[in-house]
């Protein structure tokens, strides 16, 4: 399965063309457009969150229902494209800079210089439009149609927030249903209400210092099955394969599974997981330190990954940069933002996981049916049981 996507943040629209998804999978779409709400959710959001209420239109791919095994094409329009319509008009236009919206002065921190200097583009404009995390709403929508296929097979995908700013919580071991209630429940998507009460008190006062706050989101899947991916090449390691992934969301700066950095303090018999037998589970781990990876293939255990976000770029107290045509020093222009988008993050982290998961699962067991696919999923789980 792969995907692309096209459109810019002020566009008219949002598109993505999914290609190599299966047929007769049945879609829910309600679950879909869910994941997009959980998207534009959480405390600290900025007010492009009160303009725009995403849905996905799905134009090709499912008909009555179920997907036909075609590609599958989504559209999300954007509703503040009726401000843009001369600003972003595809057809030239006359006016000044300040009438095009012209950017030239880069932000720190974001790729509107980065992008101007490679695609020797003079508006940065045409940079900020595509980098935008406006992009990832997409990402979401796939992650959504991800979540379709592997809920077919009892795959769970769960997500909560561990940081914000200087603010953490302890991570609770939850049975993922019960994880998933609690954290939509919370503005901040966290399972403690007084590590809540403390991190909507700093995302209040980092926006009453025109600053931005980031953070550390996780990630859990459970029931998926050993062995998806492969160690015989690198770039079939899932681990490596979902790094990348998150590492791709804007703003993201680290990865890590299961107790990740906190390995290098530990010696090896406090990091690797115990091998267990019984005739009820089969093969399993008496612990899952490794966050359900091993040799960059699933072991069985539940994955569990964690990203770190950094503080949004744009900020209303401006950095200092550099004009592009004058070459002097001034201070960065704004554009609209968010204080903390930390606890949407996490969803778009749970969907972008979660279409890799799938992608690796449609490898192991591909078919052109769900029906196939089943069969194949089946059969491989009796082997490994009565291995």
């Amino acid at each position: 399965m792969r995907y692309l996507t096209a459109g810019e943040t002020h566009g008219p629209q949002l598109t993505t063309i999914i290609e190599g998804f299966p047929s007769n999978v049945t879609i829910d779409f309600e679950a879909v457009n869910e994941q997009l709400a959980r998207r534009q959710k959480g405390y600290g959001r900025g007010r492009r969150m009160q303009i725009e209420k995403d849905t996905v239109n799905i134009v090709g791919g499912v008909r009555h229902g179920k997907t036909t095994g075609a590609p599958i094409a989504l559209v999300v329009e954007n509703n503040d494209w009726k401000h843009w319509t001369s600003i972003m008009n595809i057809e030239p236009i006359e006016g000044n800079d300040e009438s095009k919206r012209r950017v030239n002065r880069p932000r720190p921190g974001h790729a509107d210089l980065n992008g101007g200097l490679k695609y020797n583009q003079r508006d940065l404009r045409n940079i900020l439009e595509r980098s935008s995390a406006r992009e990832t709403t997409m990402r979401v929508a796939v992650g959504g149609m991800a979540r379709e296929l592997l809920k077919e097979f009892g795959i769970k995908v769960a997500g909560q927030v561990i940081r914000i700013g200087e603010v953490e919580v302890e991570r609770q071991e939850l049975p993922i249903d019960e994880l998933i209630r609690i954290t939509e429940e919370s503005p901040v998507r966290v399972t403690d209400k007084e590590a809540e009460a403390k991190m909507i008190a700093a995302i209040d006062a980092a926006k009453d210092d025109g600053d931005t706050l980031g953070g550390v989101v996780e990630c859990i899947i459970e029931g998926v099955p050993t062995g998806l991916g492969s160690h015989v090449q690198w770039d079939r390691k899932l681990d490596g394969r979902i790094a990348q992934a998150v590492l791709s969301i804007q703003a993201f700066k680290g990865v890590e599974f299961g107790i990740g950095f906190e390995a290098a303090k530990r010696r090896g018999s406090s990091v690797h997981d115990e091998i267990m037998h019984d005739e009820e589970r089969g093969f399993y781990r008496a612990t899952n330190r490794a966050g359900g990876f091993e040799g960059g293939m699933t072991t069985g255990e539940p994955i569990v990954v964690r990203g770190v976000m950094k503080p949004i770029s744009t900020l209303y107290k401006a950095l200092q940069s550099v004009d592009i045509d004058t070459k002097e020093a001034f201070t960065a222009q704004v554009e609209r933002s968010d204080t903390c988008a930390v606890p949407a993050a996490g969803v778009i982290m749970e969907n972008v996981i979660a279409w890799e998961v799938a992608r690796a699962f449609m490898e192991k067991f591909g078919g052109d049916s769900l029906e196939e696919i089943r069969r194949n999923y089946e059969s491989y789980l009796e082997q490994i049981k009565t291995y």
